[in-house]
């Protein structure tokens, strides 16, 4: 292909798609797909475009092609979920992802057991005209919300702790993997009166979470005790109260494993008013490896899910980006336990 200048003689107007279009030899559609990172474009023709692209200096108009396929350059995070650093994570992987590319996110908090969800994500979607969605878990568990934005022709990933959905709409956090090595640990160190304190049973994650952790104890030959498991909230309160009546006991736990870290954060807080220490006379174990954990002293062990780069990985699963020569192929993420301070031989 002939290289071309930046600017045709006498011209000085900026070029447009139609120029493009013109010197690449394409119709203006391609150029309009291939912008968009259509899957209906052939390779050769796309990175013909492309070239003539970076040769002009055309950039893309975000309000013109908004106006084109009728929709803003909105990606939406819909959310309902009581750790705020989970929602932080994420929302900071998606500003990664769409670094560049034209696109700006709309955070939208939500309550998923309202009778009203269905109608005001109806209202949303379409009010703001939105490109593509995410969900993290909770709210990537519901079915009739996946299937509205299926309905309104909506992209969207789900994030999830199991496969939900088809796999370019799914991210996968395999969540009993990380409870089962947490429970293995604890194990190895000796610890047999070990304490479960799980998050609420309508989440997804605390489910699987508490059956990974029970799967890793029998490996070990070892059973949850049942006045060693406990109800909490994912909530920093709940950590505390769930660790008050633990500690309690007559044979009280030697270990603590809490399905997040802000459970965890609480039963430091327990532990102290108890007068014992971490981890001395008990160890604990958190979730989700969030920045507290090493704030703490002393510093947590926990099960680190990478949240920013699921984050960064769902963005760059739906937003098209120039920047990036296609789009994210990894859809699941594996979680890893990060063995600190706060666990040690059984006392």
């Amino acid at each position: 292909m002939t290289p071309v200048a930046t600017r045709e003689p006498g011209a000085a107007k900026r070029h447009t798609i139609n120029d493009v279009a013109r010197l690449a030899g394409v119709s203006k559609k391609t150029v309009s797909r291939v912008i968009n990172e259509s899957p209906f474009v052939k390779e050769e023709t796309r990175k013909a475009v492309l070239e003539i692209m970076r040769e002009t200096g055309y950039v893309p108009d975000p309000q013109a092609r908004g106006l084109a396929f009728r929709r803003s350059f909105l990606v939406g995070l819909i959310y309902d979920n009581p750790n705020p650093q989970h929602t932080i994570s994420h929302q900071q992987g998606l500003l990664d992802a769409m670094a560049g590319s034209g696109f700006e996110l709309v955070v939208r908090p939500v309550d998923r057991n309202s009778p009203k969800l269905l109608d005001d994500m109806r209202d949303f979607v379409e009010r703001q005209k939105l490109f593509a969605v995410v969900l993290p878990s909770p709210v990537s568990e519901d079915e009739k919300l996946a299937a509205l934005l299926r309905e309104l022709d909506v992209p969207y990933v789900r994030i999830g702790s199991v496969a939900l959905d088809e796999p370019d709409r799914m991210l996968v956090s395999h969540d009993g993997r990380g409870a089962a090595q947490a429970a293995r640990h604890l194990a190895d160190l000796g610890h047999t009166r070990i304490a479960l304190i799980s998050g609420p049973p309508t989440f997804r994650s605390s489910i699987e979470r508490r059956k990974g952790f029970e799967e890793g104890l029998a490996e070990a030959g070892l059973t949850l005790a049942p006045d060693l498991a406990k109800i909490g909230a994912y909530t920093y309160e709940s950590g505390v109260a769930a660790a008050h009546d633990l500690f309690a006991l007559e044979a009280r736990p030697t270990a603590v494993f809490c399905l997040n870290d802000e459970m965890a954060t609480g039963v430091y807080t327990a532990a102290r008013e108890a007068g014992l220490r971490i981890p001395e006379d008990v160890s604990v174990v958190g979730y989700d490896d969030a920045p507290i954990a090493v704030r703490l002293w002393p510093p947590m062990t926990s099960v680190r899910l990478p949240l920013r780069d699921m984050g960064r990985m769902a963005g760059e699963m739906l937003v098209p980006n120039a920047l990036r020569e296609k789009r994210a192929d990894a859809h699941e993420v594996q979680p890893q336990l990060v063995v600190r301070g706060s666990s040690a031989k059984a006392p």
